[in-house]
């Protein structure tokens, strides 16, 4: 875990709003976690209810058969929808995702380039959030799309 002062810990983002927190990782206030570096995507835009992310496959994620891995995609997707049900969350409400699916619509490959996805919430419930993400390469065209369902953990009361 970094030691930085800015990392991405918890406690350190639920003393923020989700959105607060989303805006601190983005304009490098705070750590992006660490899966960002160790899958090459990184946070480019948030505002209430919408989380969007760009990243660019390595040869270090690759089938067998030299296919970017589904995995990353739908790491992808699920950060973003993830993210996105963030953006709506209170301070001290944090988040965890109940179910997320991914249907993939055309080969990701290293030739493939940058990619963006983009989440957005669709259902902004109290307890369940449902958001949904589409993947698409420069051009526009679309990659993968996917769904998340996600539970708002709020804090005990005591």
């Amino acid at each position: 875990m970094s030691t930085s002062p800015h990392a991405a810990d918890p406690n350190n983002l639920l003393a923020m709003t989700g959105l607060e927190a989303m805006r601190a990782i983005l304009q490098r206030d705070r750590d992006a976690p660490s899966i960002t570096r160790t899958l090459n995507y990184w946070l480019s835009e948030v505002d209430e209810g919408r989380a969007v992310f760009e990243g660019e496959p390595t040869g270090d994620i690759l089938n067998p058969l030299g296919i970017v891995h589904g995995g990353w995609a739908l790491t992808l997707i699920d950060s973003a929808c993830g993210c996105a049900a963030h953006t709506i969350l209170p301070q001290g409400v944090g988040y965890t995702s109940l179910e997320a699916k991914v249907n993939f619509t055309r080969a990701i490959t290293l030739k493939t380039g940058l990619v963006r996805v983009e989440g957005v919430v669709v259902s902004p419930g109290r307890t369940i959030i449902t958001t949904e993400a589409r993947l698409t390469d420069a051009k526009g065209a679309l990659l993968a799309h996917g769904t998340s369902t996600l539970m708002a953990l709020h804090p005990k009361q005591s």
